[in-house]
């Protein structure tokens, strides 16, 4: 298969992170030391992702055309057909990126297996060259990871290749009208998580831990309640965090599986600070505030994970 030119996406290090918030590197280890923690850590983790971002850059450059992207450029960046997307860093890196490649095949780096989990990172530094060359003879395995869609009644749509949260930005109740399987109701939470399969393992199994601990408690068995989707499954699961049960509020509406013939429907009765930002993303967001109506389904586009 035809391959233009590899974007190599990255993100800054906690250490450089650091130093844009302190100034100079001798003033960010100055607080951190004082404050008792040690700087030695970020160092390490600093030189250990450049060490690999090295390995990748030099296995790239004899071969193929490149460009390095940050994190931070990827919702303005215009990417062609004939890229192929190397991402290197954590997990959620892989998750903010796919939203906006437009399925285009990307390959997922791990550089630092000692301190990442991995779980989309399926290839190393020394390794990942194999799965371009793969796509370029076009005997390599992909992955068709199922997004979730938002889409607003003003026009402005949200993928989440993980999940979506919605409710108001703040520890204060979110307020709004759910619409599920012909069922409405007013309710009054902690917000609403949707989750896909790639992020069932994710923040939504925090809810389910709760749960499972809770029964523990009044049963005296752990139920093993559990929020797992295969990643290309049609399907997204929603829970409904907190749920308050008043006068004004009720509480039968809670989880629930979309389909593409099953979507959430949601109506704010937030008067400001309503949201939904995926993936963890607080910074990638749209507003949700009365007035505004949302209907979360499952997205056309797939992720294209280079296996």
């Amino acid at each position: 298969m035809e391959l233009d030119k590899i974007i190599i996406v990255r993100d800054k290090t906690r250490l450089e992170q650091l130093i844009e918030r302190f100034n100079s590197k001798a003033q960010a280890k100055f607080y951190l030391e004082r404050s008792g923690e040690d700087f030695g850590f970020y160092e390490q983790e600093h030189n250990k992702f450049y060490t690999s971002l090295g390995h990748v850059q030099k296995a790239i450059s004899p071969l193929f055309k490149s460009k390095v992207l940050f994190r931070s450029y990827l919702p303005t960046y215009m990417f062609a057909e004939g890229d192929v997307i190397v991402v290197i860093g954590q997990d959620g890196l892989v998750a903010n990126t796919a939203k906006y490649v437009k399925g285009l095949p990307i390959v997922a780096v791990n550089p630092d297996e000692e301190r990442y989990d991995g779980i989309l990172l399926p290839h190393g530094p020394q390794t990942f060259l194999s799965a371009i060359k793969g796509f370029v003879n076009g005997t390599y395995e992909s992955k068709k990871v199922t997004m979730a869609k938002a889409a607003m009644n003003d026009g402005q749509t949200l993928l989440a290749f993980n999940d979506f949260y919605i409710g108001v930005a703040s520890h204060v109740s979110s307020r709004y009208n759910l619409e599920f399987k012909g069922k409405k109701e007013s309710q009054s939470s902690s917000g609403i998580l949707v989750s896909t399969g790639a992020g069932a393992t994710g923040w939504i199994s925090s809810v389910f831990n709760m749960t499972n601990n809770i029964n523990q408690y009044f049963y005296k068995q752990k139920r093993a309640f559990d929020a797992r989707i295969n990643w290309e499954d049609e399907k997204l699961l929603f829970v409904v965090r907190e749920p308050f049960l008043s006068k004004m509020s009720q509480i039968d509406l809670g989880y629930g599986t979309i389909t593409k013939n099953q979507r959430l429907k949601i109506e704010s009765k937030m008067p400001q600070n309503g949201v939904i930002f995926s993936d963890g993303i607080e910074a990638d967001f749209l507003n949700f505030n009365s007035g505004n109506t949302l209907s979360i389904g499952i997205a056309d586009e797939k992720a294209n994970l280079i296996i």
